[in-house]
């Protein structure tokens, strides 16, 4: 019998120089990322507007929102944006 699956779509904010993957590998590319200053995690949570009563789809939307926003009103040009789906079995 085959097994079902769902989509997830994962979402990041990363930096053009760190060689490690968020998604795949977050233990190195979170280490990197704090080493140079960056803290990819603390700026998205300081831009983004979360409540309590939101869905998961609205969290996923906003969290988007707020990466997308850094990368156009961010004047270093260091950041970018890393998003990946993934078939997942439930």
């Amino acid at each position: 019998m085959p097994q079902e699956t769902i989509t997830e779509t994962y979402i990041c904010l990363t930096t053009f120089d760190n060689p490690f993957d968020p998604i795949d590998d977050f233990d190195n590319w979170y280490n990197y990322d704090m080493e140079k200053g960056y803290n990819c995690c603390g700026y998205v949570d300081r831009v983004s507007h979360y409540f309590d009563g939101m869905t998961e789809k609205e969290k996923v939307v906003e969290l988007e929102r707020a990466i997308d926003e850094i990368l156009v009103t961010n004047p270093l040009n260091i950041f970018k944006k890393v998003k990946r789906s993934v078939e997942v079995a439930v």
